[in-house]
């Protein structure tokens, strides 16, 4: 679930230590202010826990002195003896302000990222699967010279240039420039699949969609127009859509493959669905539930009403996949009638999606912290998954297919992101066989900013391919993605993150980006222009919801939450060529001197050896020693 229902945060318990007398009389007077506002009718629970854990804290003092700092040195003991794992020391600096956002020190338990490829992922690059293999190959040599890579083509026998030759290793590293400023929160930000529209859907249930084609406007031509006061944009705004009240927030808005319509949810189980070209006002309602039934309130939707929290088009835009309050439906758009419902799981679906075009495999992602693959042609009258993914120790927030019916990712509150092949999923004998034990960390909420050191890294049945770490999964369902097929053959993997920044790994584990949304320009700052230098202390916290990767260019919008205020940012951020890079222009330049140097005679035999024996155009060897070197 999302952060819609309110709880009771993690509790904790804790000594005084040694306190002064000044020190206990004003912990005693906040205590008797606590409880006389928790005797109140209006007190919430809250106040009350806080005022039971503040009189814990003050009689635990009198026991035992020491006992905070005897906590503080075994939680230190036993991070060295892991040895596996860290506490994020989030801004030391800022202990001591209180933004109710942005995770203190010590509060966030996380197993880093790795810092060597991982073979695992590193047979993932070569198998052919994420791409062409070449240029992949030659960018795990550090060769990234573009103008080599395009000379070489062109002046080939026959030429055959790919987008990836020279576009697979482009990952944007720019911190970004804002390009759009929210009243509300955004809750899915996303590029079409042809990057020709970029939507965006909010908690004020307002759908906006953008022209990605037109050129940007000058900052501020669209603040306080009229209707429009909840926005500022530098982006081009091609449609504006007034949705339909649901509960809380939209929670899900996807376009169709055609970009004519946009389908969008809310917590009550009525999809809707509208234009997106046309300024028409009409949305058709797209019911999951059993019966129309009366309508008994604006939050009412139907007999058995419940929440959506995700909702996809099929390949051919004729179908809606959506997850709710443990199921997943389909819903047939030319029948105008829902066409599957599978009780899925026993707790909340948080995300679905269509493993490959045809549209006959079913992906859903749970709260009990499983995934489960469907084949609509074998689900019978007593449906079973075809298999079943394990590997989470928490409920999962977001499932993306690559779409190619073999490989998905997903997000989990287990402070995870792993990558998952369906041609190894576990039976269902082995799920019943473990669905009834829970690995993860007792009364964890994801919601508020910790996370405590967890008892296991995965589940014992993990089936996972790879895992990736480093990022933050917290505060609300935070979303990951593959990078673009066209240009990056799907070999990078990126999400936003609760620390505040754009977390982007290689396949093989290894972290290829990380960009700050502390360090991000503001909306009227010039995108070319010098980004900010880094700063120690931050003045306030992000929390960074979805991401999306153009397919046509090395650039990423990232949507954020803003700790500071109500409302959330846009940033676009995009690759600013060498300077960016790990190596300098002149760490380039020497390298090609020093090559020149040593090659000499041999490097000339070597190319006529590869001019009589070149292959097939387009193609490369996965030997190292066949590389071509670039030309001068």
């Amino acid at each position: 679930m999302d952060d819609e229902h309110a709880s009771n945060p993690e509790q904790r318990t804790g000594g005084a230590g040694s306190l002064s007398d000044d020190s206990r009389r004003n912990i005693q007077t906040l205590l008797n202010m606590l409880r006389a506002s928790s005797s109140r009718p209006s007190a919430n629970m809250s106040t009350t826990f806080a005022t039971s854990t503040i009189a814990e804290f003050l009689g635990s003092a009198d026991d035992d002195d020491d006992f905070l700092t005897v906590q503080v040195e075994d939680q230190e003991e036993d991070q060295e003896e892991e040895g596996d794992g860290e506490y994020m020391d989030v801004d030391d600096d800022i202990e001591d302000i209180d933004d109710g956002w942005y995770p203190t020190s010590r509060t966030v338990f996380t197993f880093p990222p790795a810092t060597t490829p991982q073979p695992a992922g590193v047979s993932l690059i070569k198998s052919g699967d994420f791409g062409r293999v070449g240029p992949k190959i030659k960018a795990r040599r550090n060769n990234r010279n573009l103008a080599a890579v395009l000379g070489n083509q062109l002046t080939s026998p026959h030429p055959a240039l790919y987008k990836e030759d020279y576009a697979t290793n482009i990952v944007p590293n720019s911190n970004g420039v804002i390009v759009a400023n929210y009243d509300a929160n955004i809750y899915t930000a996303q590029y079409s699949k042809d990057a020709s529209f970029f939507y965006t859907c909010a908690q004020d249930f307002r759908l906006h969609i953008y022209d990605t084609t037109a050129p940007p406007q000058r900052a501020g031509s669209q603040i306080g127009s009229g209707y429009d006061h909840h926005l500022q944009t530098t982006m081009n705004v091609s449609r504006r859509i007034q949705g339909e009240h649901g509960r809380w927030t939209i929670t899900d808005a996807n376009l169709s493959p055609d970009n004519d319509r946009i389908i969008y949810s809310s917590i009550t189980s009525t999809a809707y669905m509208c234009s997106t070209r046309d300024d028409n006002p009409a949305q058709i309602p797209i019911p999951f539930h059993d019966n129309a039934g009366p309508r008994l309130g604006w939050d009412y939707s139907g007999p058995g009403s419940f929440g959506l929290f995700s909702c996809r088009f099929s390949a051919d835009g004729n179908e809606v996949i959506a997850g709710g309050r443990g199921h997943i439906y389909v819903y047939d758009l030319l029948a105008n009638k829902r066409s599957v419902k599978i009780l899925a799981h026993n707790d909340d679906v948080n995300s679905c999606a269509w493993a490959e075009a045809s549209g006959n495999v079913l992906v859903s992602a749970s709260d009990d912290t499983f995934l489960k693959v469907w084949d609509r042609r074998s689900l019978g009258s007593s449906p079973k998954p075809s298999g079943v993914l394990i590997g989470h120790t928490e409920g999962i927030t977001y499932v993306s297919a690559k779409g190619d019916g073999r490989y998905i990712i997903s997000n989990g509150k287990d402070q995870a992101m792993r990558l998952w092949d369906l041609r190894k999923m576990r039976s269902n004998d082995e799920y019943d066989q473990a669905a009834h034990i829970d690995y993860g960390v007792p009364n964890f909420d994801y919601r508020y900013p910790s996370y405590p050191k967890p008892k296991y890294k995965a589940h014992p049945l993990d089936c996972s391919v790879m895992t990736y770490r480093g990022h933050s999964v917290l505060m609300t369902l935070i979303r990951c993605h593959f990078s673009p097929e066209t240009t990056t053959g799907g070999q990078y993997l990126y999400s936003g993150s609760a620390d505040g920044r754009v977390h982007v790994w290689s396949l093989d584990g290894t972290v290829v980006q990380v960009l700050d949304r502390q360090k991000t320009l503001p909306i009227w700052a010039d995108p070319s222009g010098v980004e900010s230098p880094s700063r120690t202390n931050r003045i306030h916290g992000s929390c960074v919801r979805d991401v999306s990767w153009s397919s046509q260019q090395p650039v990423l919008i990232s949507a954020a939450w803003e700790s500071i205020r109500h409302g959330s940012t846009l940033a676009k951020h995009e690759w600013k060529g060498l300077s960016k890079l790990s190596n300098k222009l002149e760490d380039w330049e020497e390298k090609r001197h020093q090559e020149q140097a040593e090659g000499g005679s041999r490097r000339s035999t070597r190319i006529q050896q590869q001019a009589l024996r070149r292959p097939m155009p387009g193609t490369y060897s996965l030997d190292d020693s066949d590389d071509e070197e670039p030309s001068d």
